[in-house]
Protein backbone atom coordinates (compact mmCIF):
# COMPACT_ATOMS: atom_id res chain seq x y z
CA UNK A 1 0.00 0.00 0.00
CA UNK A 2 2.48 2.67 -1.45
CA UNK A 3 -0.18 5.82 -0.84
CA UNK A 4 -0.80 4.66 3.27
CA UNK A 5 -0.12 7.50 5.22
CA UNK A 6 1.47 6.76 8.12
CA UNK A 7 -0.04 8.20 11.68
CA UNK A 8 0.93 10.22 14.66
CA UNK A 9 -1.78 9.97 17.36
CA UNK A 10 0.53 11.82 19.54
CA UNK A 11 0.71 14.67 16.64
CA UNK A 12 -2.73 16.08 18.34
CA UNK A 13 -6.31 15.49 19.59
CA UNK A 14 -7.27 16.02 15.96
CA UNK A 15 -4.38 13.32 15.03
CA UNK A 16 -5.49 11.19 17.83
CA UNK A 17 -9.02 11.07 16.57
CA UNK A 18 -7.96 10.31 13.17
CA UNK A 19 -5.65 7.55 14.04
CA UNK A 20 -8.77 5.61 15.98
CA UNK A 21 -10.97 6.13 13.16
CA UNK A 22 -8.60 4.11 10.86
CA UNK A 23 -8.21 1.53 13.70
CA UNK A 24 -12.23 1.11 14.03
CA UNK A 25 -12.24 1.25 9.92
CA UNK A 26 -9.85 -1.56 9.48
CA UNK A 27 -10.66 -3.80 12.24
CA UNK A 28 -13.97 -4.51 10.55
CA UNK A 29 -12.33 -4.75 6.97
CA UNK A 30 -13.53 -1.80 5.35
CA UNK A 31 -12.54 0.49 2.78
CA UNK A 32 -12.62 4.16 3.43
CA UNK A 33 -15.01 4.24 -0.22
CA UNK A 34 -17.17 1.61 2.46
CA UNK A 35 -17.36 3.71 5.52
CA UNK A 36 -18.15 7.23 3.58
CA UNK A 37 -20.67 5.12 1.67
CA UNK A 38 -22.57 3.74 5.19
CA UNK A 39 -22.05 7.36 6.98
CA UNK A 40 -23.18 9.41 3.85
CA UNK A 41 -19.55 11.22 2.99
CA UNK A 42 -16.85 10.98 -0.02
CA UNK A 43 -13.59 8.54 0.76
CA UNK A 44 -12.24 11.64 0.37
CA UNK A 45 -13.46 13.39 3.94
CA UNK A 46 -12.75 9.80 5.41
CA UNK A 47 -9.09 9.84 4.37
CA UNK A 48 -9.06 13.61 5.17
CA UNK A 49 -9.94 13.10 8.16
CA UNK A 50 -8.23 9.68 9.55
CA UNK A 51 -5.07 11.71 7.86
CA UNK A 52 -5.54 14.71 10.07
CA UNK A 53 -5.70 16.80 7.07
CA UNK A 54 -9.24 18.04 8.07
CA UNK A 55 -10.67 18.84 11.18
CA UNK A 56 -13.67 15.94 11.76
CA UNK A 57 -16.95 17.89 12.35
CA UNK A 58 -19.41 17.32 15.03
CA UNK A 59 -22.01 15.68 12.67
CA UNK A 60 -19.04 13.75 11.01
CA UNK A 61 -18.30 12.44 14.30
CA UNK A 62 -22.29 11.39 15.09
CA UNK A 63 -22.54 9.69 11.67
CA UNK A 64 -19.36 7.51 12.55
CA UNK A 65 -20.52 6.99 15.71
CA UNK A 66 -24.06 5.44 14.11
CA UNK A 67 -22.20 3.35 11.54
CA UNK A 68 -19.88 1.96 14.26
CA UNK A 69 -22.78 1.49 17.33
CA UNK A 70 -20.93 3.81 19.26
CA UNK A 71 -23.59 6.71 19.78
CA UNK A 72 -24.83 7.16 23.17
CA UNK A 73 -21.92 5.45 24.87
CA UNK A 74 -18.73 6.85 26.88
CA UNK A 75 -16.63 5.74 23.70
CA UNK A 76 -18.81 7.61 21.04
CA UNK A 77 -16.57 9.66 18.74
CA UNK A 78 -18.98 12.46 19.76
CA UNK A 79 -17.42 12.60 23.36
CA UNK A 80 -13.99 12.81 21.98
CA UNK A 81 -14.88 15.62 19.54
CA UNK A 82 -16.69 17.34 22.57
CA UNK A 83 -13.23 16.97 25.09
CA UNK A 84 -11.20 18.52 22.11
CA UNK A 85 -13.34 21.73 21.57
CA UNK A 86 -13.68 22.06 24.87
CA UNK A 87 -10.59 20.37 26.67
CA UNK A 88 -10.32 23.58 29.06
CA UNK A 89 -13.73 22.60 30.98
CA UNK A 90 -14.10 20.23 33.85
CA UNK A 91 -13.70 16.76 32.93
CA UNK A 92 -17.21 15.35 32.04
CA UNK A 93 -19.03 18.42 31.02
CA UNK A 94 -18.29 18.12 27.01
CA UNK A 95 -20.45 14.87 27.48
CA UNK A 96 -22.67 16.38 29.07
CA UNK A 97 -23.03 19.51 26.46
CA UNK A 98 -23.85 16.97 23.52
CA UNK A 99 -26.74 15.46 25.83
CA UNK A 100 -28.10 18.60 26.83
CA UNK A 101 -28.74 20.20 23.65
CA UNK A 102 -30.72 16.81 22.44
CA UNK A 103 -32.83 16.31 25.58
CA UNK A 104 -36.37 16.60 25.64
CA UNK A 105 -36.52 17.52 29.50
CA UNK A 106 -33.91 19.37 31.52
CA UNK A 107 -33.88 19.33 35.30
CA UNK A 108 -31.25 21.44 37.36
CA UNK A 109 -30.40 22.27 40.76
CA UNK A 110 -28.19 25.03 40.78
CA UNK A 111 -26.44 27.03 44.12
CA UNK A 112 -24.63 30.02 44.60
CA UNK A 113 -24.61 31.03 40.72
CA UNK A 114 -27.41 31.42 38.06
CA UNK A 115 -27.00 28.41 36.19
CA UNK A 116 -25.52 28.93 33.08
CA UNK A 117 -28.29 28.27 30.67
CA UNK A 118 -30.30 31.19 32.35
CA UNK A 119 -27.18 33.81 32.99
CA UNK A 120 -26.95 37.09 30.62
CA UNK A 121 -24.22 37.48 28.40
CA UNK A 122 -22.73 40.32 31.11
CA UNK A 123 -23.16 38.27 34.01
CA UNK A 124 -21.50 34.83 32.22
CA UNK A 125 -18.42 37.42 31.37
CA UNK A 126 -18.29 39.16 34.94
CA UNK A 127 -18.24 35.02 36.46
CA UNK A 128 -15.21 34.17 33.38
CA UNK A 129 -13.63 37.28 34.06
CA UNK A 130 -13.37 36.36 37.89
CA UNK A 131 -11.86 33.04 37.12
CA UNK A 132 -9.52 34.60 34.87
CA UNK A 133 -8.29 37.32 37.47
CA UNK A 134 -7.76 34.12 40.29
CA UNK A 135 -5.24 32.89 37.73
CA UNK A 136 -7.52 29.67 36.97
CA UNK A 137 -7.92 30.04 33.46
CA UNK A 138 -6.62 31.98 30.88
CA UNK A 139 -8.38 34.95 28.70
CA UNK A 140 -8.87 32.44 25.66
CA UNK A 141 -10.08 30.01 28.19
CA UNK A 142 -12.78 32.93 29.55
CA UNK A 143 -13.88 33.27 25.66
CA UNK A 144 -14.61 29.70 25.03
CA UNK A 145 -16.62 29.37 28.19
CA UNK A 146 -18.74 32.65 27.87
CA UNK A 147 -18.98 31.67 24.02
CA UNK A 148 -19.90 27.79 24.96
CA UNK A 149 -22.61 28.94 27.64
CA UNK A 150 -24.67 30.95 24.37
CA UNK A 151 -24.34 27.60 22.32
CA UNK A 152 -25.98 26.02 24.66
CA UNK A 153 -28.52 28.65 25.46
CA UNK A 154 -29.20 28.61 21.65
CA UNK A 155 -29.47 24.95 21.31
CA UNK A 156 -32.56 24.61 23.40
CA UNK A 157 -34.40 27.01 21.50
CA UNK A 158 -36.15 24.95 18.78
CA UNK A 159 -39.23 23.29 18.13
CA UNK A 160 -40.98 21.57 19.97
CA UNK A 161 -39.06 23.02 22.90
CA UNK A 162 -37.64 21.11 25.63
CA UNK A 163 -39.37 21.05 29.09
CA UNK A 164 -37.11 23.11 31.66
CA UNK A 165 -37.40 23.02 35.57
CA UNK A 166 -35.16 25.01 37.63
CA UNK A 167 -34.64 24.90 41.38
CA UNK A 168 -32.58 27.81 42.40
CA UNK A 169 -30.69 27.92 45.81
CA UNK A 170 -31.98 31.31 47.70
CA UNK A 171 -28.22 32.22 47.10
CA UNK A 172 -28.33 32.12 43.56
CA UNK A 173 -30.59 35.37 43.62
CA UNK A 174 -29.11 36.83 46.72
CA UNK A 175 -25.57 37.02 45.74
CA UNK A 176 -24.46 40.04 43.64
CA UNK A 177 -22.30 39.50 40.86
CA UNK A 178 -21.14 42.19 38.61
CA UNK A 179 -22.82 45.11 40.15
CA UNK A 180 -26.21 46.36 40.55
CA UNK A 181 -27.09 46.75 36.58
CA UNK A 182 -25.51 43.46 35.98
CA UNK A 183 -27.49 41.69 38.49
CA UNK A 184 -30.90 43.48 37.73
CA UNK A 185 -30.69 42.72 34.33
CA UNK A 186 -29.92 39.18 35.40
CA UNK A 187 -32.54 38.95 37.84
CA UNK A 188 -35.03 40.54 35.19
CA UNK A 189 -33.61 37.18 32.95
CA UNK A 190 -35.19 34.85 35.78
CA UNK A 191 -38.49 37.01 35.69
CA UNK A 192 -38.75 36.19 31.49
CA UNK A 193 -37.37 32.98 31.58
CA UNK A 194 -40.55 32.24 34.26
CA UNK A 195 -43.09 33.24 31.98
CA UNK A 196 -42.06 30.78 29.07
CA UNK A 197 -44.57 27.91 29.11
CA UNK A 198 -41.89 25.82 28.88
CA UNK A 199 -40.13 26.74 32.13
CA UNK A 200 -40.66 26.02 35.36
CA UNK A 201 -39.01 28.12 37.49
CA UNK A 202 -38.66 27.56 41.67
CA UNK A 203 -36.30 28.90 44.43
CA UNK A 204 -34.88 26.51 47.39
CA UNK A 205 -35.35 29.04 50.27
CA UNK A 206 -32.56 28.65 53.46
CA UNK A 207 -35.37 28.19 55.77
CA UNK A 208 -35.63 24.46 53.85
CA UNK A 209 -32.07 23.86 55.90
CA UNK A 210 -31.78 19.82 56.24
CA UNK A 211 -34.74 19.07 53.73
CA UNK A 212 -32.60 20.15 50.70
CA UNK A 213 -31.26 16.86 49.25
CA UNK A 214 -28.53 18.13 47.12
CA UNK A 215 -25.42 20.05 48.88
CA UNK A 216 -23.68 20.80 44.69
CA UNK A 217 -25.23 20.81 41.42
CA UNK A 218 -26.79 18.50 39.59
CA UNK A 219 -28.72 18.21 36.05
CA UNK A 220 -31.06 15.32 35.26
CA UNK A 221 -31.76 15.32 31.56
CA UNK A 222 -34.56 13.04 29.66
CA UNK A 223 -33.48 12.11 26.25
CA UNK A 224 -36.17 11.63 23.23
CA UNK A 225 -36.08 7.80 23.53
CA UNK A 226 -36.99 8.68 27.42
CA UNK A 227 -33.75 7.54 29.09
CA UNK A 228 -32.44 9.61 32.06
CA UNK A 229 -28.63 11.05 32.47
CA UNK A 230 -27.36 13.09 35.35
CA UNK A 231 -24.65 15.27 35.68
CA UNK A 232 -23.07 16.52 39.30
CA UNK A 233 -19.90 18.56 39.45
CA UNK A 234 -17.61 20.11 42.43
CA UNK A 235 -15.08 22.81 41.77
CA UNK A 236 -12.47 20.27 40.54
CA UNK A 237 -14.42 18.19 38.15
CA UNK A 238 -18.03 17.27 36.72
CA UNK A 239 -19.44 13.19 36.71
CA UNK A 240 -22.00 12.06 33.51
CA UNK A 241 -24.02 8.96 34.87
CA UNK A 242 -26.02 7.14 32.57
CA UNK A 243 -26.76 4.02 34.70
CA UNK A 244 -30.33 3.47 35.92
CA UNK A 245 -29.63 2.72 39.73
CA UNK A 246 -27.92 5.78 40.09
CA UNK A 247 -29.91 8.17 37.83
CA UNK A 248 -33.11 7.30 39.45
CA UNK A 249 -32.71 7.85 43.10
CA UNK A 250 -31.16 11.15 42.23
CA UNK A 251 -34.61 11.99 40.34
CA UNK A 252 -36.44 10.80 43.02
CA UNK A 253 -34.64 13.35 45.15
CA UNK A 254 -35.29 15.75 42.66
CA UNK A 255 -38.82 15.36 42.93
CA UNK A 256 -38.69 15.75 46.72
CA UNK A 257 -36.48 19.07 46.29
CA UNK A 258 -39.11 20.62 44.25
CA UNK A 259 -41.94 19.49 46.90
CA UNK A 260 -40.43 21.36 49.57
CA UNK A 261 -39.26 24.49 47.24
CA UNK A 262 -41.41 27.83 46.89
CA UNK A 263 -43.99 27.11 44.33
CA UNK A 264 -42.86 29.08 41.28
CA UNK A 265 -45.77 32.18 42.14
CA UNK A 266 -43.73 32.76 45.68
CA UNK A 267 -40.05 32.21 43.97
CA UNK A 268 -41.23 35.12 41.42
CA UNK A 269 -42.48 37.27 44.34
CA UNK A 270 -39.38 36.22 45.93
CA UNK A 271 -37.04 37.34 42.98
CA UNK A 272 -39.13 40.46 42.85
CA UNK A 273 -38.47 41.65 46.21
CA UNK A 274 -34.77 40.99 45.72
CA UNK A 275 -34.84 43.02 41.97
CA UNK A 276 -36.08 45.82 44.49
CA UNK A 277 -33.00 46.08 45.73
CA UNK A 278 -31.79 46.72 42.71
CA UNK A 279 -31.16 49.80 40.07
Amino acid sequence: MANRKELNPDASPQAALGARLRREREQRDWKQRELGERMGYSPTQVSHVETALKVATLPFCRAVDVVLGLAGTEESFEREWLGMKYGALLEGFPGFVGYEGRAVEVRLYEVGVIPGLLQTPEYAAVLADAYVERGAITDDQAKERTGLTAKRQAALVRTPPPLIFVVLDEGCIRRPVGGPAVMGAQLDRLLEFAEQPNASLQVAPFSMGERRPFNLPITVLTLPDRSLVFYAESAARGHLEREGRFVVPTLTAYHQLQKHALSQADSVAMINQVRKGTP
